[in-house]
């Protein structure tokens, strides 16, 4: 498994270029959120390894009004993947704003259903003809999110199958799983083939790994028993010292790694 660290979210006393060469420095790769007003070239300089970021800026992934927003707004978004080399592009059911539903939503219906699929089939033929892939976000209703229609981790995992597209995968949130869903460890493996990405925090907090109430050692070792190679990527806050959470993390996600050279 390849480890990546979210940028917005530790060593924010410093400024944002810093922060990302601080993540590379320590081994991780970077995840970035929008990286649209930072300097690009500064953040090529650092010589980080990219790992995913925003992937659209407005509209609707589930909205028939407002979903070729999505399209379009992603496309506008490649040549900066490109350039910085990120492969995975993060959207989710809904528009943000801060954060927040754009035009919150409580109750999903079959239309919602109809155009989150068709509007994700058509990310991932963009994302076939730019050799990127589209990752679609689960995310938590009940604090971070309210009123973001089809966000629970099943939801977003049922839209991934039905698009039926390659580049269009699973950005599996756990903690966004744990707070709306729990039962990780038989999500991730019925996710399993689906996955684009894997991030984490711990609940409650959202801060990194050992924190709270996830087991994510057990979690890890799953992953490594299922085959999981891909990417885990620690999108928290830092309970304390940046460098202390950058290292929990870690050693969260060695302890798989450990175990299964030693079986072999």
């Amino acid at each position: 498994m390849r480890l990546a660290v979210c940028a917005e979210m530790v060593f924010t006393d410093l400024p944002f270029t810093e922060r990302v060469r601080r993540i590379h420095d320590a081994g991780f790769d970077v995840e970035l959120w929008d990286p649209r007003t930072t300097d690009i070239a500064a953040l090529k300089a650092t010589g980080a390894t990219f790992s995913s970021m925003t992937g659209y800026t407005a509209g609707s992934l589930v909205d028939p009004e407002t979903a070729d927003e999505v399209v379009r707004t992603a496309e506008t978004l490649i040549p900066t993947a490109l350039e910085l080399g990120v492969s995975r592009m993060v959207v989710h059911p809904a528009e943000l704003v801060d954060g927040q539903a754009a035009r919150p939503a409580y109750r999903s219906t079959g239309q919602m259903w109809i155009t989150g699929a068709r509007t994700l089939e058509r990310l991932g033929r963009l994302g076939e003809k730019h050799g990127v892939t589209f990752c679609l976000e689960n995310l938590n209703t009940i604090l971070d999110h309210p009123g973001i229609p089809l966000a629970r981790a099943m939801d977003t995992l049922a839209l991934v199958q039905a698009a039926g597209h390659p580049n269009a995968r699973l950005m599996l949130d756990l903690y966004h799983a744990q707070m709306g869903e729990g039962n990780l460890i038989e999500l991730v493996r019925s996710a399993l083939p689906y996955l684009g990405e894997i991030q984490v925090a711990d609940v409650p907090g959202r801060c990194e790994p050992g924190t709270g109430e996830i087991n994510y050692a057990a979690v890890a070792r799953a992953l490594a028993d299922a085959g999981y190679d891909g990417t885990v990527g620690m999108e928290a806050w830092a309970s304390g010292d940046s460098q202390a959470a950058l290292d929990a993390f870690r050693a969260a996600f060695t302890v798989s790694a450990d175990r299964v050279k030693a079986e072999v």
